[in-house]
């Protein structure tokens, strides 16, 4: 009697939690994403406003508009064209710091992994201003070359704790095994630690590409107003002439990309990738 009332209770508590979570995503994540949905198909010629509960007319004007008469397809290619650069930049950079970091014993190693880790408490734009002089003092002026490197500096402390935790997960006796069988340092990579890592390449990879593609204080204060990015146009559009169903077109324009990647690696480190890691695909 006693172990069906704990487990009774337990399911409660549990149901309560979920059903908090719930809340809280709907009111923090669904509400706010429902509403930019909303304000982007507002008809141009229809505005939206008090005392109308929902908009009058709904349409793709607005889109339409905004790709036509704004830098945004140059902002666009641009995001696109730098996001990559910095997460295969940053994963060859990443990769031998996080084999130490994951693999090996040395002295100061804590503090080393704390040190790799201040690009990310530290304020962005602090960052942004110093970083611009130190690369105006090297003589770096392009705006594409500057913000890829800003970029990466922004996204190694996420590729080299994610790839640490990867090379740290990889058995020993697997690494022995091939070197047992005479497979080398490059057959050890390739058939061991290669097949192990690829959820975290894959994750290291999304989250680079995110992190770029978001960022805005770096590539405001190293590319404005010469190089824009999807960030630098969206905040250009909560400026002064503010137009909410703009800036609710670009915000969808920023955000929809980083929810599919992010819904793809969740796919993919919960599928095909992550068996072919463990053996079992």
């Amino acid at each position: 009697m006693n172990r069906l009332k704990q487990l009774s209770n337990t399911q409660l508590v549990m149901a309560i939690s979920i059903g908090f979570f719930v809340l809280v995503n709907i009111v923090w994540l669904g509400i706010p994403f429902a509403m930019a949905i909303l304000w982007s198909l507002v008809d141009p010629a229809h505005p939206w406003s008090y005392p109308d509960i929902l908009p009058q007319v709904l349409s793709f004007g607005r889109w339409a508009e905004v790709w036509n008469n704004t830098s945004l397809p140059e902002a666009l290619r641009n995001s696109y064209t730098v996001a990559p650069a910095v997460a295969l930049l940053t994963i060859t950079l990443a990769l031998p710091t996080a084999y130490a970091f994951g693999r090996m014993e040395f002295k100061g190693k804590k503090i080393a992994e704390m040190v790799s880790l201040l690009p990310m408490v530290m304020p962005s734009m602090i960052l942004a201003v110093f970083f611009s002089a130190m690369l105006l003092e090297l003589g770096l002026t392009d705006p594409y070359i500057n913000i890829v490197i800003a970029h990466t500096v922004l996204a190694l402390p996420y590729a080299i704790r994610i790839l640490s935790a990867g090379f740290k997960a990889i058995p020993q006796d697997l690494i022995d095994a091939c070197a047992d069988m005479g497979t080398g340092k490059i057959g050890t990579f390739k058939h061991a630690f290669l097949p192990m890592l690829k959820p975290s390449l894959l994750a290291s990879t999304i989250f680079c590409l995110v992190i770029s593609i978001e960022e805005f204080n770096m590539a405001f204060v190293l590319g404005a107003p010469d190089f824009i990015t999807v960030p630098t146009i969206l905040y250009s559009f909560l400026g002064y002439s503010f137009i909410r169903p703009d800036a609710a077109v670009v915000s969808l324009i920023l955000v929809i990309p980083n929810v599919l990647l992010m819904l793809l690696i969740e796919r993919l480190l919960k599928g095909n990738y992550l068996s072919q890691s463990t053996g079992k695909a």
